[in-house]
């Protein structure tokens, strides 16, 4: 049986990457808990940068994972066409940070309207309402981004891709 090595996974334009993942609005959050149970979460974001934002409960399972651990897996789907196809995506691991609703970076990116996507429906009034900040590690992997359909769809095997996104700030572990 043959495995995938480095040298078969595809180079990814980063600018590629951080273009789709600005596109789009839904992702897959996966956290663990303090006793190491797993738990994933369809969730809605918005980007700035390559940046997530995502509003959640502190109480909720993912807000209590995340207060635990700080530590996330991201999938973020990426449809090209319609109808029909197979979907590519966008994995990476990345730290996390939950926000106060009032904190100053969170009501500096409400003023400017670039947490619209997640705050427009009242879920900072909530009173356990806040917002987790992802910030992705170094390392993004791809499952058929910059490929045509065609191509996708005639080698699968060889939709495997990678990017280099800018080293994060803030001394986030690099893949």
């Amino acid at each position: 049986m043959n495995s995938i090595t480095d040298t078969d996974v595809r180079t990814v334009s980063p600018e590629l990457v951080l273009e789709a993942i600005a596109k789009r609005s839904y992702a897959v959050v996966a956290t663990v808990s303090a006793a190491g149970h797993p738990h994933a979460a369809g969730v809605l974001y918005t980007s700035v940068g390559p940046t997530l934002y995502v509003s959640t409960d502190r109480g909720s399972r993912k807000g209590r994972n995340l207060a635990a651990h700080g530590r996330v897996g991201v999938t973020i789907p990426v449809r090209r066409v319609p109808v029909g196809g197979p979907p590519s995506a966008i994995q990476f691991q990345g730290s996390a940070e939950v926000l106060a609703a009032d904190d100053p970076e969170v009501l500096r990116l409400v003023d400017t309207g670039e947490l619209k996507g997640i705050t427009s429906h009242g879920e900072l009034d909530r009173p356990d309402g806040c917002i987790v900040r992802i910030t992705p590690d170094r390392t993004a992997h791809t499952y058929g981004l910059g490929m045509s359909l065609w191509q996708l769809i005639r080698h699968p095997l060889d939709a495997a891709g990678r990017a280099e996104l800018a080293a994060p700030s803030g001394g986030a572990q690099a893949q």
